[in-house]
């Protein structure tokens, strides 16, 4: 199953809200490169397809870490299957026709200067990171209060926020945090940085 037919097959099964049937549909379109866009420039996912696979990586994460029992039992964490869906597959839709394919020189492994690619931002909608999803998801459906919040701060500490907003909004909503660390995981530990 390729990555696109499985990020399909679970928003399908899961996201069923009012709006969603569209959203999936721009997704699918000749309007997004959502399953071919890469999900970096230069790091994790930086490879055709690469924000499609980053989703469903942080999707396993977050169902993983929503998993313990202590999440649950301690921290309240309890969240449907739709809003673990929502929040893991679309935390990045800020990236699609985000990134834009450029030339280089560089030398070969013999020496030779030649052209090669590489990704570049091309941001023709510069409204900020998390926030830009929601925008982009808020168009077509309505989301909670709590995956709004998830979506917007799924950076953590690593954005340009002020870092007092970040821990405010990461302790009002625990789910801005599990979004989060399934980020970083994904991020650092399934995707790692192309050398």
């Amino acid at each position: 199953m390729s990555k696109k037919d499985e990020f399909i097959r679970i928003y399908e099964e899961h996201i069923k809200r009012p709006g969603a049937d569209k959203l999936l549909s721009w997704l699918c379109s000749e309007n997004s490169d959502f399953f071919t866009a890469p999900s970096s420039t230069r790091f994790h996912g930086a490879h055709e397809g690469g924000l499609v696979e980053h989703s469903l990586n942080v999707y396993e994460c977050l169902k993983d870490y929503l998993s313990r029992p202590r999440t649950r039992e301690l921290y309240g964490m309890d969240y449907s299957e739709e809003t673990i869906a929502i929040t893991a597959l679309l935390h990045d839709l800020c990236k699609v026709n985000f990134y834009a394919t450029d030339y280089r020189n560089a030398k070969n492994a013999q020496g030779i200067w030649e052209k090669v690619p590489y990704y570049t931002i091309r941001d023709s909608l510069p409204y900020g990171h998390g926030e830009k999803s929601v925008y982009i998801i808020s168009g077509f459906m309505r989301l909670s209060r709590e995956e709004a919040f998830a979506i917007r701060f799924h950076m953590g500490f690593s954005g340009n926020e002020d870092k007092g907003l970040v821990g405010q909004a990461l302790e009002q909503f625990p789910l801005a945090l599990a979004v989060s660390v399934a980020d970083m995981e994904a991020s650092y530990y399934l995707e790692g940085s192309q050398k």
